[in-house]
């Protein structure tokens, strides 16, 4: 035991301070090197100047995409016509549409929003005149999909940038988001005596001043862990410069031998997975016999830039299982990762099968990608010329802030997280409600310079580790020498990690997969408590040696189940470990939960 205390403490020294990763040595004509770093520190800070005015978007990334475009499109007098006729017919659609509807106001409206599109939801957009601005604004952004889609030539990442900016452009002038053409607006004008402006010029000034001093949003206040949220029972049982690990105290009288490894993403804090006692994932995997543990990362300041990704398998992953077997020796883990903490995990994995380390049990990846071919709307931010942007930023600071993050998430989903709460905050004058998950969203942290660097051009942009080119030590490691089971989570609505992405998992592994679609977003979907009212799951387990189907023949073969994943995720649990036996011992208390790294800001 001494010994493998030991073995643990030796993993809290800090990462040791290195050179640029991306800067080259170039050597001159007579052979003696160059110091070209200062020149490149000039490029850095160029970029860094530039970005504070364009809100850390690469002006070089958008001049080629629209450059890409406006050239094959202006080559194109096919589409040019194509566009043409379509516009013809819309007006026509819309002239025809208006002329039957003044006759019977119950004629049928002639486009209907997209799905997950709220903003005319409410029965007032439903008459006239706004029906009718709210139908020539759904005909033109139909349109406007037309000219940003299938010109011939453009690449596919320009063709996402240029439709993805046209669209926001198009959205800032939606009828919704005019207070003299939305009828809400105008009804809660009249009834308030427009006090709701009043109101909401209030929660401007409040939210303004908040950013301004670097506070959270109102009402985040009451959910503080250990008090409101993250309230489960435990113990800070090992602590080292880049982790906190939380052993939870038992609840049942006996439990599983192989305790559970949680491995949440470092981009935010770790308690989504221990939000209120209601929907703690981790309160109720303890109730179900499970030992719990896990990672609380730290959040880093600009001290820590030259942390890298392995230092964060090696400080994460690594020092947390070999934590683990110094509490409960010889015992095998199942490992469980969410979104970053997935990949990380899916990484170790990987390195311990090469190495023979056969400590995990099973492998769980909530929302977790391996492939980066299909990362979803988050591609839109990563090419050469955005990532250089981004990385002088970090290289700058020293880490990526939350605010700059939080930024790209919610351009990402601009009608929920900006249109609908410029509607209603500061043109109704309401204060939506804060809720545990809002709440654990505004907690967010910070990611360090090299680090994060490395995880975007070695994963997003080379897509390393599906392609076997990932090196751990200076060794390959590759996903198909995992040999334990995995079960994997995706969800219907992920922005982050589509599970078009997550299900291709089952092509490089060469085990068996159980994989499970929930209904819900990102967040939402993984936090599905059993009592959940309407989610629904889907699925199937892939024998290592079963053929592989295709995204849309498993989605047709697999109905969709009423209930939590969380259910037969248990079970599956439970049918890969031991037989129950008396609880562990509690490893040595540090802290209590949720221990300190969560409270750094």
């Amino acid at each position: 035991m001494m010994a493998q205390n030991a073995r643990v403490k030796e993993k809290t020294t800090p990462a040791v301070q290195q050179s640029d990763p991306l800067a080259t040595p170039i050597a001159a004509a007579d052979g003696e090197p160059l110091g070209f770093e200062a020149f490149q520190a000039f490029d850095r800070l160029r970029a860094v100047n530039l970005s504070q005015v364009t809100a850390g978007i690469s002006p070089g990334a958008l001049a080629t995409a629209y450059f890409d475009w406006g050239f094959h499109l202006a080559s194109a007098p096919g589409k040019q016509m194509e566009l043409g006729v379509k516009a013809v017919r819309k007006w026509q659609r819309l002239a025809a549409w208006l002329s039957s509807s003044a006759m019977d106001p119950n004629t049928p409206p002639v486009i209907a929003p997209l799905p997950g599109d709220r903003r005319f939801t409410h029965e007032s957009w439903s008459k006239t005149p706004f029906n009718q601005l709210a139908q020539a604004f759904l005909l033109q952004q139909q349109w406007l999909h037309s000219v940003t889609h299938d010109v011939p030539g453009v690449t596919e990442h320009s063709e996402k940038v240029v439709s993805f900016v046209a669209k926001q452009m198009l959205d800032i002038l939606s009828p919704s988001n005019n207070p003299f053409t939305n009828p809400e607006v105008l009804a809660r004008t009249v009834e308030t005596g427009g006090m709701n402006f009043i109101n909401g010029w209030k929660n401007l000034a409040e939210d303004q001043a908040r950013i301004a001093t670097n506070r959270p949003p109102v009402g985040t206040e009451d959910f503080v862990p250990g008090q409101t949220v993250a309230m489960t029972p435990g113990k800070v049982v090992y602590r080292n410069h880049l982790i906190e690990l939380i052993q939870y105290a038992p609840t049942t009288d006996k439990v599983h031998p192989e305790p559970v490894l949680i491995v949440p993403a470092w981009i935010m804090k770790y308690y989504i997975l221990d939000l209120s006692p209601e929907n703690s994932l981790i309160k109720w995997l303890v109730g179900q016999g499970h030992t719990v543990f896990a990672i609380s990362w730290r959040n880093p300041d600009a001290s820590d830039r030259d942390l890298e990704m392995d230092d964060y398998r090696k400080l994460g992953v690594m020092a947390a299982l070999d934590a683990i077997n110094a509490i409960q020796p010889d015992q095998k883990v199942q490992g469980v990762g969410y979104c970053l903490g997935g990949t990380l995990l899916s990484i170790a994995a990987a390195a311990m099968a090469g190495d023979g380390d056969d400590r995990l049990a099973s492998m769980t990846l909530l929302a977790a990608q391996v492939d980066f071919t299909e990362p979803g709307e988050l591609a839109l931010f990563i090419d050469p010329s955005q990532l250089h942007f981004l990385d002088s930023m970090m290289w700058n600071r020293g880490y990526l802030s939350a605010d700059q993050m939080a930024g790209a998430f919610q351009l990402l989903r601009s009608n929920d997280l900006i249109g609908s709460r410029i509607v209603r905050e500061y043109m109704m004058g309401e204060r939506a409600p804060m809720f545990d998950l809002m709440a654990w969203n505004a907690d967010s942290t910070r990611m360090p310079w090299r680090m994060h660097s490395e995880y975007l051009r070695r994963l997003y942009l080379e897509n390393e580790l599906s392609s076997g080119r990932f090196t751990v030590d200076g060794r390959t490691v590759l996903l198909q020498n995992i040999r334990v089971p995995i079960f994997a989570v995706a969800t219907e609505r992920d922005h982050v990690a589509p599970w078009e992405s997550v299900y291709k998992i089952h092509q490089f592994t060469d085990c068996e997969v159980t994989f499970a679609l929930t209904s819900g977003g990102h967040n939402a979907g993984i936090v599905t408590p059993p009592d959940h009212p309407r989610r629904v799951y889907r699925l199937s387990t892939k024998a290592h040696d079963a053929p592989l189907l295709s995204e849309r023949t498993w989605m047709e073969t697999n109905e969709p189940v009423p209930g939590s994943w969380w259910l037969p995720w248990q079970e599956w649990l439970a049918a890969r470990s031991s037989k129950p036996v008396a609880p562990p011992a509690t490893g040595p208390a540090l802290d209590d939960a949720p221990g300190s790294y969560v409270f750094q800001k």
